[in-house]
């Protein structure tokens, strides 16, 4: 949970009252009090928030989000109207999000209606849904009760724009998926659109239809709640109509562990923080993501969502949760055929439990209600894996140790578990930093749990020596029995039989101004290196001198001549930035750098900056040279 800095509060709404006050030049005065009005009201909300009803919420934190830390492992599942249609219009295929349709080709309400009544999954089976999940290794199961559509996928008395009402389908699927979810011991929740709602005349979003804000054409600006105060009573009706009552019809309809939001910037945060609160009255125990209330100076969930769709994890703060697809779309399409392999998701839900995270993966489901077989393959074998594997990541925590070259560690109590996703050729892996002593060392695959040689080669590094052959190609688990607490030294430990990934992510940032991608596959890099003062740096610590090819992944500028130094101990790289291909990443081969005995420090530094930015660095590659 990010805690609200209050000093930053401050900042921020003198700088509204200073937009205030310019805005006052320029309109007339019933524009200004109206702004002045919206402002005083997110004051209050947040006045009345931190002082009084999510101050006593969050009393209960720890309880109320026990399971979800337990869990690790979460499904997503986006299925809706546009899952029939599955990325196609008209005959022309959408790209992009297929739940998304509405907005992208400009649907009208009444036009989207005729989608409602084509729906009819005959091939929905709840429990087929929920065990698929469950032998799969996943702890919880959220599914879209309403998307950005603005079509409720449950029997909502709220709006007769729903599955019920407008389908030949006349089953809630929501009531049955939650009625399954409790029968195989399953926590369940709720995706809802507060903020989104293409459908409702009052809500951001539809500017094809309604002239709303919010939309593609961006009417009153990005950020159209500071210039057009106006349609503040626009949102508030929605929330009063729609919103809010919905959400309370699912809270006391079916009882979710669990409630999902996103978009939250689309809203008023005083219209957000009415939301929260009303679910704080319903029910104080369901678990709230932090998409519903959240701005510049705080999170009021349970917990942060990171990016979309991440190939790589950057450690933040408190507990945080990443939101894989399994393609490119969220909701199903028939186009998209960009399925990441079982390897890629068994990896990286290890990655983000090491990390202290949650991985909420997403599938889309066919319109008929099936599933489509590539995602199942996936399942499947993260299920196999998951069944040797599962006391690797449930209930495990955020390892003390520092991030292997080999691979990633978890730890529960008193045990380690080292995943190795690069089996060492040469058997030995090295885990730097274990200040504690090892009682045992086995295979978490080994049901027998022969032991493995464990050697001491300083107080703070040990190497296990490992059987040549590999238990499990993608992440074959070790598992450490520590003797009292685990103590760690966190520096990072280079090793010379598998190659060293220094993620931008994980560096140490010197200057101001830089910010971080979002962490899709091209995109989990450092941004706003602009000024020769800023650099990064990776603090390291080698056990034996040896000799690394460095490679260095980015992505240039437009403009050629920018130029950089990387510097290891007292060896130096100098060498300039390659010009893009069309905006590509980059591999570039920088030279050979020397390690020294001990720790030292690895930087990279511009010398030259040309254009914009001297590059987006996303990692640097030390390759020992035997």
């Amino acid at each position: 949970m990010a805690k609200l800095n209050y000093k930053n509060i401050s900042l921020f709404l003198l700088l509204l009252l200073l937009c205030s006050t310019a805005q006052s030049q320029v309109s007339g005065d019933e524009d200004v009090n109206m702004f002045n009005q919206a402002l005083q009201r997110d004051q209050k909300a947040i006045d009345a928030a931190t002082a009084g009803w999510w101050r006593k919420s969050m009393k209960t934190h720890d309880q109320r989000i026990a399971w979800w830390r337990e869990a690790r492992f979460g499904m997503f599942i986006h299925w809706g109207l546009y899952s029939n249609p599955a990325g196609e219009w008209k005959g022309k295929k959408v790209n992009g999000y297929s739940e998304h349709l509405m907005r992208k080709e400009k649907i009208t309400r009444a036009a989207y209606l005729d989608l409602a009544h084509e729906f009819n999954p005959l091939k929905f089976n709840a429990e087929e849904w929920i065990l698929k999940a469950k032998n799969a290794g996943v702890g919880y199961f959220i599914i879209t009760a309403k998307h950005h559509d603005g079509f409720a996928m449950y029997d909502s008395k709220v709006f007769d724009f729903n599955v019920m009402q407008q389908t030949p389908f006349k089953r809630d699927p929501m009531a049955e998926l939650a009625a399954a979810a409790k029968k195989y011991n399953m926590k369940f929740g709720f995706y809802y659109s507060h903020a989104f709602d293409w459908e409702h005349p009052d809500a951001p979003g539809n500017d094809w239809e309604y002239q709303n804000p919010g939309g593609d054409k961006l009417l009153g600006g990005a950020n159209w709640f500071d210039s057009h105060p106006e349609w503040l009573p626009k949102a508030v009706k929605y929330v009063d109509q729609k919103a809010i009552p919905q959400i309370k019809e699912l809270i006391n309809k079916y009882h979710p562990d669990i409630l999902w939001f996103d978009t939250p910037h689309k809203l008023p945060l005083s219209e957000n923080l009415r939301i929260l609160e009303a679910i704080r009255e319903t029910d104080p125990n369901i678990v709230v993501n932090g998409r519903l209330a959240r701005s510049n100076y705080g999170n009021f969930g349970d917990y942060l969502n990171t990016g979309d769709r991440p190939a790589e994890l950057r450690t933040v703060e408190g507990d945080s949760e990443a939101i894989p697809t399994t393609n490119e779309s969220y909701g199903y399409s028939k186009h998209d055929n960009s399925h990441k392999s079982p390897k890629f998701f068994i990896q990286l839900l290890a990655t983000s439990a090491s990390r202290g995270g949650n991985l909420l993966m997403n599938i889309g489901p066919k319109g008929d209600g099936s599933f489509d077989e590539k995602d199942i393959r996936i399942l499947d074998e993260i299920g196999t894996w998951m069944k040797t594997n599962s006391a690797s990541i449930k209930g495990t925590k955020r390892s003390a140790l520092p991030i292997p070259a080999w691979g990633v560690i978890t730890q529960k109590a008193n045990l380690l578990y080292l995943h190795v996703f690069d089996w060492p050729a040469d058997g030995n892996l090295l885990v730097g930093g274990l200040k504690s002593n090892v009682s045992n060392a086995y295979l978490l695959a080994d049901p027998s749990e022969k032991k493995l040689i464990i050697k001491r080669l300083t107080p703070e590094d040990a190497v296990v020596t490992l059987p040549q052959k590999v238990p499990d190609a993608i992440d074959a688990v070790v598992v450490l029995e520590v003797k009292g607490n685990i103590l760690a030294d966190t520096v990072r430990r280079l090793v010379k039989n598998t190659t060293n990934r220094l993620l931008a992510f994980d560096a140490q940032l010197h200057g101001k101004k830089f910010t971080f991608g979002d962490g899709k596959a091209d995109r989990y890099y450092v941004d706003g290196w602009r000024l020769k003062d800023q650099y990064l740096s990776w603090t390291l610590k080698s056990l034996q001198a040896a000799k690394y090819k460095v490679v260095v992944k980015y992505i240039a500028g437009s403009t050629s001549g920018a130029a950089y130094e990387i510097q290891l101990g007292t060896t130096k790289i100098n060498t300039s930035v390659v010009p893009p291909a069309d905006g590509m990443v980059t591999s570039q081969d920088a030279g050979v750098i020397s390690a020294s005995v001990g720790i030292q420090l690895l930087t990279i530094k511009p010398t030259q900056i040309k254009g914009a930015e001297l590059m987006k660095l996303l990692e640097v590659q030390l390759i020992p040279i035997q």
